[in-house]
């Protein structure tokens, strides 16, 4: 599988670092970093947000940095496929909240200090 470039916050970073083959440059609270497994990062870095608080569309398409927003509805309909995430009308806005399967998958790959 090729490596590829992708923008993670430094606490996903920090949570799955045997993704990270090497980090580039720093901007804010973002590390620029080449990455194995491209797929598996992007689908954590997704639940990861979730992790806490239901979010908005919005705040989870930002949030999660993942660029593409084709990439990132691919990622989300995967997630709700699968039953990682659920989606409720609130008003207006969609809300995503991470299911009890997806926290089991999320906890799966995070990196344990101990």
């Amino acid at each position: 599988m090729k490596p590829r470039m992708t923008y993670l916050s430094l606490e996903v970073a920090e949570q799955f670092s045997d993704f990270i083959i090497s980090k580039d440059e720093q901007i804010l609270d973002y590390v620029k970093a080449r990455t194995r497994d491209f797929s598996t990062i992007s689908l954590l870095k997704l639940l990861y947000q979730l992790k806490y608080n239901p979010m908005t569309f919005s705040d989870l398409y930002t949030k999660s940095n993942i660029r593409m927003k084709k990439s990132f509805l691919n990622y989300l309909h995967l997630c709700v496929k699968y039953n990682f995430v659920t989606k409720m009308a609130v008003r207006s806005n969609m809300m995503y909240s991470i299911t009890d399967k997806g926290k089991t998958m999320l906890d799966l790959f995070v990196q344990q200090n101990n």
